[in-house]
């Protein structure tokens, strides 16, 4: 019985799916008279006008993003991968940071797995996807491995965050829920949008680069338990799986373009449900809710930001001592409290850098030591500091459902006193941003080479990538080490 599939017979090729309300089998494209959400988002992701202003904020996060990378050039991580990539070979389509050149998904591999190394990155409140290491990587490799202006990778950036935040949104916390790392899930989709509007794929290959991407998709948390290197790698291989992907595409290779729907797709696979899909193109273009995006001020899990703030304010108003504080108590949403407060013996004493980044306790404390919480913060020397240690074990914390799923909560701080405050997120500045990079930038490269890389990204729409380049491989190493 070949062919058709009429709710009793299919032709064996594959089994019924449900696909928006309808009965369909993949190997019959007829039967579905309307278009999936693929279809849709892919008809927008090729031909979306990106405003000046959205223009103006990937400026922003390319600048974010590439201090991140030039900050982690040095650690342990960035050697593996790196000569990892370096051994695979090929052809040298894009660069890195650093010097070399590598074919454009190894490139994304690299610098999505730096970006992310110190969890400095941006992130969405609600899903907790890192957006900014994925979207920014592969808009820089692919688009200088397709000869795009420096216009259109940053329209491609911007692009990439909405896709990003619109299929985040859709799970909220229900990926971390089950045990998975949501950027490793929403990653490669908008991965593949970025690649696919750069490598200047039509919205049928878009589409289908979506559902390739769907299958690249993973990324399990199973590294709270030991501090090991896998979240890192999450990024750089969603990187690389949204350029493989939308480069399959574009030679043919077809994929499920109900990959978001289907009672196979992504969000029934990982979630058990499909639940809210419908929303994912609600108002493309009129509303940009890569908007919603966060940078960090400081290298940690997103949760902890505001409770550092508050910290550091405390304890420069109140001309707090660390000797003086006998308890500390922060309440937070019950969600986070797996990820930053929970196994307890881990957060007090995290054994590496990873730990200490997703410690509540340890990152307190340091703040309320130091006056400050950076790059330094992770340092060997300082995650064995008895001072930051003693303090840590005194920050208790308690979860309180009421507060929802960003990542408000309450600080309380007693001395001979007790000092409470009410700890709200902020958003980071453009002023703030920069100064940021230039830290971070400054870590491996000289201040003149900081100040070139910072002019040719701000330069990056009108002289494209030849400036970038060259500022970003020359003059490496700091004038003070």
């Amino acid at each position: 019985m070949g062919g058709r599939h009429h709710g009793r017979l299919h032709d064996g090729l594959c089994a019924p799916a449900r696909v928006r309300g309808r009965d369909r089998c993949p190997a019959d494209r007829g039967l579905v008279a309307v278009a999936t959400i693929s279809q849709i988002l892919a008809a927008w992701i090729v031909a979306a006008e990106v405003p000046a202003a959205q223009q103006g904020k990937a400026t922003l996060r390319v600048l974010d993003t590439l201090g991140l990378v030039a900050a982690a050039l040095d650690t342990p991580q960035a050697e593996a991968v790196r000569e990892f990539a370096c051994d695979q070979g090929g052809g040298s389509q894009a660069g890195l940071v650093g010097g070399t050149r590598l074919p454009a998904g190894l490139a994304a591999l690299v610098h999505g797995t730096l970006a992310h190394a110190f969890d400095f990155d941006d992130t969405f409140a609600d899903s907790v996807v890192h957006p900014g290491s994925v979207v920014v990587p592969t808009a820089l490799a692919a688009g200088e491995a397709h000869a795009a202006t420096g216009a259109a990778v940053l329209d491609a950036v911007a692009v990439g965050y909405e896709v990003a935040a619109r299929l985040g949104a859709v799970a909220g916390r229900g990926f971390h829920g089950r045990g998975f790392h949501a950027s490793g899930i929403i990653g490669p989709l908008a991965a593949a949008a970025v690649a696919s509007r750069l490598m200047g794929l039509t919205a049928d290959q878009t589409a289908q680069a979506l559902g390739l991407a769907g299958s690249m998709s993973g990324g399990l948390l199973a590294f709270v338990e030991d501090g090991s290197w896998s979240k890192w790698l999450h990024l750089g291989w969603a990187a690389q799986g949204g350029i493989t992907a939308a480069g399959l595409a574009g030679r043919g290779f077809r994929g499920p373009v109900s990959v978001l729907e289907s009672d196979h797709g992504l969000y029934a696979a990982h979630l058990g449900s499909t639940e809210g899909v419908e929303a994912i193109c609600d108002d493309l273009g009129g509303v940009w809710q890569g908007d919603q995006a966060l940078p960090k001020t400081y290298p940690c899990a997103h949760v902890i930001q505001p409770f550092l703030d508050t910290a550091i304010e405390a304890r420069s108003e109140e001309n707090l001592a660390a000797d003086t504080i006998a308890q500390v108590i922060c309440t937070l949403a019950p969600w986070a409290v797996p990820i930053v407060a929970e196994p307890r013996s881990l957060k007090l004493e995290p054994s590496g850098p990873l730990d200490a980044i997703a410690s509540l306790p340890f990152m307190v404390a340091a703040a309320l030591v130091e006056g400050r919480v950076d790059l330094d913060t992770l340092a060997p020397e300082s995650l064995v500091r008895p001072d930051i240690l003693a303090l840590a074990a005194r920050v208790e914390h308690e979860a309180d459902a009421t507060l929802g799923q960003g990542f408000d909560g309450r600080l309380e701080i007693t001395t001979g006193r007790r000092l409470r405050y009410e700890v709200r997120a902020h958003v980071a500045v453009p002023a703030q941003l920069r100064e940021k990079f230039r830290r971070n930038a400054g870590r491996n490269f000289a201040p003149g080479a900081v100040a070139a890389i910072e002019s040719a990204v701000d330069g990056l729409a009108e002289d494209g990538f030849a400036p970038l380049w060259q500022a970003c491989t020359t003059s490496r190493g700091t004038e003070n080490p």
